[in-house]
């Protein structure tokens, strides 16, 4: 290893339209199973603004202090596109099924296109603002933020590895605005029903299970009989299914039991009573003996009631929202419904399901309103009617109190 050495750094001017201060410095690098030294430099502004080498050279102070700290050790240099095929043979395998499809788009479509050649070292707050803002002009905030949590999660292995790098917080970026989202569409309770009543099975099954307890298509189709606890009326969440591929559930959170509906256990009772076995007890399997892809579920099972019906066009995720909404219309308190749909915070359900104005919420409001209705109010002194003329009180009408002093 080259002998460490205290730095004070060197700043020169290059360029001429216009004139920059140039900082320099040596640093160790790890190649291989080689420490080398090799020289760094950051541009630090234009002359112009700068005016001094000695001002410069304080702007250089903050990286020759990491160089010269006394816990300083060499790190490792390699560009974006290089790191990204390492973390993705040797992290990324280890997700989810799901997860991997998701994150490979995010490297090749973002990442790898538009920071492949950067280096990790260089990869400033600065440069992952002109990252986002590149982003923002081909893609919504959304996959926005999905892009730079996949990043994020890079950089945070890359730095646990020895490597020099900066790490991704979303909250020192500016994003885009977020944009007026239309609403989900979801079922009413009404539409619910009439879709179970006249589909076949299995797809009424699917359909009822997901209306009345709120769960995703994925974990729909992953269902075993096992998982069915007809004696305390309760279904065990325990995997989810993708394009056929068992996996776990979306979060901890959704790894939980959810109650069981006596109409629910009813249906499920007639549907066992014709299902036949299988070596895992899956409650669903296709005829190529896996479990259903959810975009199957849609296409061949609920677009076709749907047409029958004569109603819009949805995907199976429009149960799960007409359950929250009917749990919070029927009066059930946050924390119920929260537990029902397996959600960590009690906020998320509200903020994504809670789109329903229940008989609850709407006589409450009805209450207030019969309190502030403008009806000629009688007066507390007199007990004669304020008369009100176009917004302006009529003081002729409006008895004076007198003094009962002596």
């Amino acid at each position: 290893m080259a002998r460490r050495r205290h730095q004070t750094g060197r700043v020169i001017v290059r360029g001429k339209n216009p004139p920059v201060f140039v900082g320099r410095w040596r640093e160790d690098v790890i190649q291989g199973e080689q420490t080398i030294r090799v020289e760094r430099s950051i541009v630090l502004g234009t002359v112009a603004e700068l005016k001094t080498k000695r001002i410069a050279l304080r702007l250089l102070d903050p990286i020759l202090a990491r160089i010269n700290s006394f816990d300083y050790r060499p790190s490792k240099f390699v560009s974006v596109e290089k790191f990204a095929d390492t973390w993705e043979g040797q992290v990324l395998v280890h997700q989810k099924p799901s997860s991997v499809k998701a994150v490979q788009y995010h490297l090749r479509d973002y990442i790898r296109k538009y920071l492949g050649k950067v280096l990790l070292h260089e990869l400033t707050p600065q440069i992952q603002q002109n990252f986002v803002t590149l982003l923002s002009q081909k893609i919504s905030r959304k996959t926005v933020l999905n892009v730079l949590g996949t990043l994020s999660s890079m950089m945070r292995t890359a730095k646990a590895w020895g490597y020099c790098t900066a790490a991704v917080n979303t909250s020192e970026l500016t994003l885009p605005a977020d944009k007026i989202h239309n609403q989900p569409r979801f079922f009413t309770g009404e539409e619910a029903r009439k879709i179970i009543t006249i589909a076949c099975d299995p797809w009424r099954t699917m359909f009822a299970i997901a209306a009345m307890t709120g769960l995703r298509v994925g974990e729909v189709v992953a269902l075993q009989k096992g998982d069915l606890d007809f004696e305390r009326r309760v279904i065990h969440v325990r995997r989810s299914a993708w394009y056929g591929r068992v996996q776990t559930v979306k979060s901890k959170a959704s790894a939980a039991p959810v109650s069981m509906a006596e109409a629910l256990a009813t249906l499920l009772g007639e549907y066992l009573a014709t299902w036949q076995t299988n070596p895992e007890g899956f409650l669903f399997l296709n005829k190529n003996g896996r479990p259903y892809a959810g975009n199957k579920v849609v296409e061949y099972g609920l677009w076709p009631v749907l047409d029958k019906l004569k109603l819009a066009r949805a995907g199976m995720h429009a149960f799960r929202h007409c359950h929250a909404s009917l749990l919070m219309d029927v009066g059930a308190n946050p924390t119920v419904t929260k537990d029902q749909m397996r959600h960590s915070d009690a906020r998320i359900t509200l903020g994504v399901y809670g789109h329903v104005i229940g008989d609850s919420q709407r006589n409450a409001v009805d209450k207030v309103g019969e309190i502030l209705r403008p009806s000629a109010p009688k007066s507390e002194i007199s007990g004669e009617y304020i008369s009100i003329t176009c917004g302006r009180l009529d003081t002729g009408s409006i008895p004076v109190a007198r003094s009962t002093a002596a």
